[in-house]
């Protein structure tokens, strides 16, 4: 029997998810159905990638073994509160919600409901997401490794205790902003010295991927990457060190810092 997956909401992210999902699934373990508010762009969604789209919310959770909850925080309450005549001790809640506590679900759909708490990003667009996750205790062994699959097809897939879930946010939910922000700036240097804009994204853009693949590939510190890099009287080290007198790295543990801190008051508003 295939297990049955409702999204509800097919935004960047959750339309993301359901992509890698439909691409990489194989011998129909999952059965991909989807519910939005914007009923053209669920259409063509749904034509696009021939799944079903409901026009019902309760009809998708009623028919799912999962449903995936892929909306913004502040709608995420009147949300569960319609759904809840619907939602059982048998089905599974994944959400993708920035920092929304396992408790708050759980306030609202029932002391009984099974939740799995997530945190994803958007290279899972191009199944090189980072997505962590966190369970409700009254989640089985079995159902995680199903969720875990579930999540694997956009990326990689990590489990994480949910007291660091909003602490994790801006390492990786938040962080690709800081990396597009980063690619933009070198190329705007690049440019600067005469190099084609397009051309400039590209290199810029495969620098950085090339860079995360060492560290991921070689299981070499960063800082020792970086000292391969860096020849004695050299063009790297006079780089290094301008960051540094600019305060680079400073800049980033803030950033993140600002990053954790909004995490934590979304969760504490609920």
């Amino acid at each position: 029997m295939p297990c049955k997956v409702g999204f509800i909401g097919v935004g960047n992210m959750g339309g993301a998810l359901v992509k890698s999902i439909v691409a990489k699934s194989k011998n129909n373990q999952f059965v991909v159905s989807a519910y939005d508010i914007n009923e053209p762009l669920l259409n063509e969604f749904a034509k696009e990638l021939g799944i079903a789209a409901s026009d019902n919310i309760l009809s998708l959770v009623k028919e799912s073994d999962i449903v995936v909850l892929c909306v913004k925080p502040q709608y995420s309450e009147g949300v569960l509160k319609e759904i809840k005549p619907f939602f059982n001790k048998d089905k599974l809640l994944v959400s993708i919600i920035v920092g929304l506590p396992i408790s708050y679900y759980k306030g609202i759909l029932g002391e009984d409901a099974k939740v799995v708490r997530t945190m994803p990003n958007t290279p899972a667009m191009v199944n090189e997401g980072m997505t962590l996750v966190c369970c409700d205790n009254l989640v089985s062994s079995s159902e995680k490794k199903l969720v875990m699959e579930l999540l694997s097809y956009s990326g990689m897939v990590e489990e994480l205790e949910e007291k660091l879930m909003s602490e994790v946010t801006a390492l990786t939910g938040s962080s690709p902003a800081y990396v597009f922000m980063f690619i933009e700036a070198m190329a705007d240097a690049a440019v600067q010295s005469g190099i084609p804009r397009k051309l400039a994204y590209k290199l810029a853009s495969q620098a950085v991927l090339g860079s995360a693949k060492m560290v991921l590939e070689t299981g070499k510190h960063p800082g020792e990457l970086k000292d391969m890099v860096c020849s004695p009287a050299g063009t790297t080290i006079e780089a290094v060190a301008a960051l540094e007198k600019e305060g680079f790295r400073h800049a980033v543990i803030t950033a993140m810092g600002e990053c954790t801190r909004r995490a934590r008051e979304i969760g504490k508003k609920n």
